[in-house]
């Protein structure tokens, strides 16, 4: 499982920094989430190739999370594409898109196909044989959701030895990685673990921005491999965190501390401060496994 972050600082771009988006490599699969305002020259500068995105997932329609969609929309018109792009958002993103094309007549030639959201429970949005997608209901001044990501459990590995010891044939192979017992011809049944060896423990990812600090999404994120959750501020500025549905880093890392989670992924900084180094040390006085995003910036789990 990679990350990519392409941008991950609050409010308006600057220069040497960039709103919120990221590119999520699981399981062959890769997936946008947020596209902020400048996320195609992000993608270009990561070397990310566009034709590998099929499915965007928008967490809300605040700017900084999808400014730069139409965008990005547009430019995969202008490469020629012809593979469906999928968009999961809130209820009128795709209002607000298609007004774009129509007034500027950009109409796209491939399939353009929104999923809108509305639900303020947990509900799973994609899905196919290797990947899970559900939402993260969140807090914030305009209805959001994160997204957590989840591996399907993998076929069981065969042990070649076992089953050469039993001279079972070869048609039988998936079958058994398929979590099956075996019926020999002498009528003895092999149980499927005595002939096979656990999969690699599925990965998890969950995306949490923007939100107020919110305890309700602790079961949904429980146990995940890693979690990404939004630290615009510090302590010296929890007032305007409480003000703005915002999270302070200490805030993160409690959630973090509480769902029992692997990994913990800062971002969506305030610009005030002159450091993000000030969101680890504040974060790590209650999480100690804590990462810093920043933009360009990629991890391997």
């Amino acid at each position: 499982m990679n990350l990519t972050i392409l941008g991950c600082y609050a409010a308006t771009p600057r220069t040497f920094t960039n709103p919120t988006s990221q590119v999520l490599e699981i399981r062959n699969r890769l997936f946008l989430i947020d596209c902020g305002e400048g996320t195609q020259v992000q993608l270009r500068k990561n070397k990310i190739r566009f034709s590998k995105i099929n499915h965007i997932f928008i967490s809300h329609l605040h700017g900084d999370h999808f400014f730069g969609l139409v965008g990005l929309i547009s430019t995969f018109a202008l490469l020629n594409r012809i593979t469906d792009l999928h968009i999961y958002g809130p209820k009128g993103i795709q209002e607000i898109i298609n007004l774009q094309l129509r007034l500027s007549n950009s109409w796209t030639k491939y399939g353009l196909f929104f999923h809108e959201l509305e639900s303020k429970e947990s509900e799973i949005v994609f899905e196919d044989d290797k990947v899970i997608v559900k939402t993260i209901p969140l807090k914030h001044r305009v209805y959001t959701n994160g997204f957590l990501f989840q591996e399907k459990i993998r076929e069981r590995k065969l042990d070649l030895n076992a089953v050469q010891n039993y001279e079972i044939d070869k048609c039988y192979y998936q079958n058994i990685k398929n979590g099956k017992d075996i019926t020999l011809e002498d009528g003895r049944i092999i149980e499927n673990h005595k002939l096979t060896f656990d999969p690699v423990p599925p990965l998890s990812y969950a995306f949490c921005s923007d939100t107020a600090y919110d305890e309700s999404i602790i079961p949904i994120i429980k146990e995940v491999d890693v979690l990404y959750h939004e630290s615009t501020f510090l302590d010296s500025e929890e007032a305007l965190a409480r003000k703005t549905m915002h999270s302070t880093a200490k805030e993160a890392a409690t959630i973090a501390l509480k769902a029992n989670v692997k990994n913990l992924v800062l971002g969506h900084y305030s610009t005030r401060y002159d450091s993000i180094e000030l969101f680890r040390e504040q974060a790590q006085t209650i999480f100690q496994n804590v990462l810093l995003a920043d933009d360009g910036k990629s991890f391997e789990f």
